[in-house]
């Protein structure tokens, strides 16, 4: 069974997240100052001390990198690629 998640942290970045075996596995969607995205592909992720990153498309098509602090439950855009 899978669930949905949504954290939202301080910089307007919220994120919702397929629920698998652990929480937050991987985005589908996010809201960036007040604009809904749909992801579209995780194109990678990768891990770091603390913090989970994800590189998606989104359905603008542009790449978006978005950090999943696992300490205190925040995400972040980290990275943003212009498809054009």
């Amino acid at each position: 069974m899978s669930e949905t998640r949504d954290s939202t942290d301080d910089a307007g970045v919220s994120v919702e997240c397929y629920a698998g075996y652990r929480a937050d596995e991987r985005p589908l969607r996010f809201t960036l100052k007040g604009r809904h995205y749909e992801v579209t592909e995780v194109d990678d992720q990768w891990y770091s001390p603390g913090a989970r990153y994800f590189r998606v498309r989104a359905g603008d098509g542009n790449l978006y990198v978005l950090k999943h602090d696992e300490r205190s439950d925040t995400w972040t855009l980290e990275g943003f690629r212009a498809e054009h």
